[in-house]
């Protein structure tokens, strides 16, 4: 893929996050309408049947502030995904879900861990961490970005506040520092100037032909209007010889 391939705005850039914000939304929804909640599909810890959450979680939330609350940051860093790590932005998002509810799985305190805050952690991790790795500057600069928009996130990770899954915080910080490792194929990569190259010439660079050996400016003279340039060319299978005179013509305003 070619360099400017991996900034290059889609429809699928908008489309993909916004569709799976609405199902978010259209799970939570059928719930209140039917009056069925989904609550005991989520992720509980070291049982097989809590092993299910581990798919379902990320779309059940408990209430309306809930849900809200990561509707936002999950549609701005999903688009920030497809934007600018297009080429794996399903495997980190799908990878993402399973890697994350599985370590929280492995991890949590007996208990129903729902919602979308796991898979958030997981981005927030992995843009900020694959853009440091990266050494590129637009991934560089949404790290830092990043960092702006949710770095206060860091302290949820840690059990602060009860009813808040930090285990599933933690889970989603992890995966993204281990998918910032381990994706380095298809990553923009920061490019080259011509003298970075191994095999740069020094002698073969226009640029610095311009300058002397003690890089000074070599100043090249204009021609005068009526200098004349001849070029003589012979045939190799002929003594003919035919004589090109170039001459300047002048324009009269």
């Amino acid at each position: 893929m070619k360099q400017h391939d991996h900034f290059k705005f889609s429809n699928g850039v908008i489309a993909y996050p916004l569709v799976f914000i609405l199902i978010l939304w259209y799970v939570f929804w059928f719930e209140i309408e039917t009056n069925i909640f989904f609550n005991k599909h989520g992720i509980y810890p070291r049982t097989l049947e809590g092993l299910q959450g581990v798919v379902f979680s990320p779309f059940i939330h408990s209430g309306i502030s809930h849900l809200y609350h990561n509707t936002i940051p999950l549609f701005v860093l999903s688009v920030a995904l497809f934007y600018f790590y297009r080429p794996i932005a399903w495997k980190v998002l799908g990878y993402g879900i399973l890697m994350s509810g599985f370590l929280t799985w492995c991890i949590a305190r007996p208990s129903y861990h729902i919602g979308a805050s796991g898979l958030i952690y997981v981005l927030v991790s992995f843009i900020f961490f694959k853009g440091v790795f990266a050494k590129h500057f637009r991934l560089i600069a949404l790290s830092l970005l990043v960092v702006f928009l949710y770095g206060s996130m860091i302290w949820y990770v840690m059990p602060m506040e009860d009813g808040i899954s930090w285990e599933g915080h933690l889970s989603g910080l992890i995966t993204g520092l281990f998918f910032a490792l381990i994706f380095k194929k298809t990553i923009a990569k920061p490019e080259k100037y011509a003298w970075e190259h191994e095999d740069y010439n020094e002698a073969e660079d226009d640029f610095l032909k311009q300058f002397d050996a003690d890089g000074n400016f070599i100043e090249q003279k204009p021609m005068e209007e009526d200098e004349i340039d001849v070029e003589e060319i012979s045939t190799e299978d002929s003594s003919t010889s035919y004589r090109y005179i170039f001459k300047e013509n002048k324009s009269e305003d």
